[in-house]
């Protein structure tokens, strides 16, 4: 293990003395990270989504910013607007909090599509046009969005285009009841003696070489391979299984294979190796393809889900040697 995966792997558990009871959340937010990525964290109120990306903001030496989406909320509310200045009589750029290295756009389904496409720019080119004019965005830059799946009335459903955007989409569910235990110990700790410091911080330059790092993981043709038939099996279902065949309705862009490329490796090297296995591609391939896949009407009203699918493709989808 190189000094760089120590520095992530102590990072990993600095996040998860922070963040009880949900490991997956904490691996998926580093992966994300590594793999220059964004992510869409759906949960019930009170799951630490908040927390979590609070926390990889305090252990990084960038800044964080949380962006509240509500139906009254303006793209420029989000991307900033132009302010005229009398004393000089031209207009000038105001930035707005995209201008972060980690954003939270929290409960992005209750804002309009109007504000959720002024993201897209953002999170797909790293910049923001204004006008006849192009900022870029600082780097890293990485935007971790919350959905809440109880309350739907009064929602704006993300978009395919917007959710192609995202690196992963992960499911969390309420901790175990010994992590619930343990949650009680810290929020009482911290109570009494506040929250606990961060540790030194990662930099930029870190992070920049961790993701070179992970460009470099070894991935041997055999599991290439077997990554490239689980995406194009949802495209071409018919030829694998005739319930798939009647499941979906379109299958995975080349976006989501680079998206399970990126984050096979990212895994494996958070787990400190150099080199892919086949079972870091399915290990991760529920979060990276759950969100790309759309279901027929016929599918959806029989209650089929798109894990559901991903779950028959890792069953069907044959581990080449």
């Amino acid at each position: 293990m190189s000094s760089l995966q120590q520095t992530f792997g102590d990072l990993k558990q600095q996040l998860s003395r922070r963040i009880i009871g949900q490991h997956a959340l904490v691996e998926r937010l580093l992966i994300a990270l590594l793999a220059d990525g964004h992510l869409l964290v759906e949960g019930a109120p009170g799951l630490a989504k908040t927390t979590a990306i609070k926390a990889l903001a305090d252990n990084l030496s960038g800044d964080f910013h949380r962006i509240q989406f509500t139906p009254d909320l303006l793209p420029s509310d989000v991307t900033g607007s132009e302010i005229y200045r009398p004393e000089t009589g031209q207009f000038e750029f105001q930035r707005g909090p995209v201008f972060h290295n980690l954003v939270l756009a929290d409960e992005i389904n209750r804002a309009p599509a109007k504000v959720q496409s002024a993201l897209l720019e953002a999170m797909g080119e790293r910049q923001v046009s204004v006008g006849m004019r192009t900022f870029p965005l600082p780097a890293p830059f990485m935007v971790m969005a919350t959905q809440n799946p109880i309350e739907q009335e009064g929602t704006y459903p993300l978009p395919e285009a917007q959710l192609d955007r995202f690196l992963m989409h992960v499911m969390i569910g309420y901790p175990e009841t010994s992590a619930e235990r343990e949650i009680l110990k810290l929020a009482r700790q911290e109570a009494r003696q506040g929250t606990t410091t961060a540790g030194e911080p990662v930099t930029a330059e870190e992070v920049q070489h961790a993701r070179q790092a992970v460009a470099e993981v070894f991935m041997a043709e055999s599991v290439e391979d077997y990554l490239l038939a689980l995406v194009l099996a949802t495209r071409d279902p018919a030829a694998l299984d005739d319930d798939l065949a009647h499941w979906l309705a379109f299958g995975v862009s080349p976006r989501g294979t680079i998206a399970l490329d990126r984050c096979s490796r990212a895994l494996a090297w958070l787990d400190g190796r150099d080199y892919v296995t086949p079972d870091d591609v399915r290990a991760i391939a529920p979060d990276v393809l759950r969100h790309r896949l759309i279901l027929t009407f016929d599918a959806e009203a029989g209650g089929i889900t798109p894990d559901d699918v991903v779950n028959r493709l890792l069953d069907r989808v044959p581990v080449t040697a």
